[in-house]
């Protein structure tokens, strides 16, 4: 089967030959014939099976038909800045030949080119939740037109507690809209989400449930955790390791790391939600062409992040939830290259490193390196899980809210840094 075959136009298959694609993956020879048929979707993909395309190209097609103006018609709504990004130049890479405008919405960046855009008239809108539901509030933004819905990486948005801010969005959109609903997993949660969203959908399941790509080569190195560093800076210098995503479990660790390679010659940045956007923009963009070998990040930093050729991941700190773990290593092996993924594990964490291996239904490859062996008299102890409230901190009693302040001042904050609610990275 090629795209050819799938029913979209001229202009999106040109696009998409310039692109270098021929063959559709799986999850685009199911959706995309699907989603022009109007259908709604419950599609299980995980990162890297072409799952963006499999709903920016018959949503693109949808929109083509009808030349009223430009008004908002397709709504995208996804966890991260970096995903939001990344979907956003897939619209305009592949609608290059339409006359479709499409505009990104996130916190972290000033509201005023968005309402800009807006006000111009555009025609899909690719969003995260908390700076979308401040243009809805500010009356910046008309979705009473709104055709089609995609909820892209939606387990993850709700691990991220956005499920408020997804029901106060729905309240705002007309009915009789297509809905397309994508994640990695169908927990118990997505299942709920999806009954209430969507019908009669068709589903579409890929890959088996929490599996992992099978093109990645998995082995966890034991190491005491003070030896961490070393050994992840020893493999990177001995092995020649030219381009490497090392994930921690927070933001004060992944800049604490990023700090201490750099220390030992070996070029590394820290992406995390405290950055900027266009610190975050910025390190990508030189992680990308070689100019750092080392891009350190948490799992909310590095969700989207769209790296074609990345052959390392190592998880310098094992993450609390199992499913996390497929999500980071799901970052090598794409575009059918292989990857490697590294897990350092302390005595700490083995009980998160059973968690993940009762998850994969399998035990995972343990190797020791010589000279890094565990000292068997050190003893775990328990797992932080992230520092406490500024307000528990101070004393005070913490207030209804994720974060400290008035409930005002705290849905600034949660907007600004990108819409979120409970975020730790």
């Amino acid at each position: 089967m090629t795209f050819d075959d799938l029913g979209l136009s001229a202009e999106l298959l040109r696009a998409v030959r310039e692109q270098g694609y021929s063959t559709p993956t799986p999850v685009q020879q199911q959706a995309i014939p699907a989603i022009l048929d109007g259908r709604d979707i419950l599609a299980g993909a995980q990162t890297g099976t072409g799952k963006t395309a499999a709903f920016t190209l018959p949503l693109l097609c949808r929109l083509q038909d009808d030349d009223s103006g430009h008004r908002v018609r397709a709504l995208v709504l996804t966890p991260t800045r970096e995903l939001a990004a990344q979907v956003t130049e897939n619209v305009r890479s592949y609608g290059k030949y339409l006359p479709l405008r499409a505009v990104q919405i996130f916190g972290g960046v000033s509201i005023r080119p968005q309402v800009s855009k807006l006000r111009k008239g555009v025609d899909v809108v690719v969003a995260t939740p908390g700076r979308l539901l401040d243009h809805i509030d500010q009356g910046t933004i008309d979705l009473s037109r709104l055709e089609v819905l995609v909820l892209d990486e939606a387990d993850r948005m709700l691990d991220m507690g956005f499920i408020r801010d997804i029901r106060k969005i729905l309240k705002q959109l007309p009915d009789g809209r297509q809905n397309l609903l994508f994640s990695a997993t169908f927990s118990p949660d997505i299942r709920r989400l999806a009954e209430g969203l969507l019908d009669a959908p068709e589903e579409i399941q890929v890959t088996p449930s929490n599996s992992t790509v099978d093109r990645i080569q998995q082995v966890v190195h034991p190491v005491d955790k003070r030896r961490k560093r070393e050994l992840l800076s020893h493999r990177i210098g001995r092995e020649d390791w030219r381009q490497v995503l090392v994930f921690t479990r927070t933001k004060h660790g992944a800049d604490r790391l990023a700090g201490q390679l750099m220390a030992d010659g070996i070029e590394a940045a820290a992406i995390h939600g405290n950055k900027s956007q266009g610190a975050r923009t910025k390190a990508l963009a030189e992680f990308k062409r070689g100019g750092i070998r080392a891009l350190v990040a948490t799992d909310i930093a590095a969700r989207g992040l769209d790296i074609d050729r990345l052959p390392y991941v190592v998880n310098y700190e094992l993450p609390h939830v199992p499913e996390d773990y497929v999500h980071r290593i799901g970052r090598t092996a794409r575009a059918g290259q292989d990857g490697h993924a590294v897990s350092l594990v302390c005595i700490d964490e083995q009980k998160l490193l059973a968690d993940i291996e009762r998850l994969l239904g399998a035990p995972l490859e343990k190797q020791v390196l010589s000279g890094y062996e565990p000292d068997p008299r050190i003893k775990a102890e328990p797992i932080q899980r992230g520092r406490p409230p500024r307000s528990a901190r101070r004393g005070k009693k913490p207030g209804g809210r994720p974060r400290g302040g008035s409930p005002g001042n705290a849905r600034k904050s949660s907007r600004k840094s990108g819409g979120g609610r409970r975020r730790t990275g």
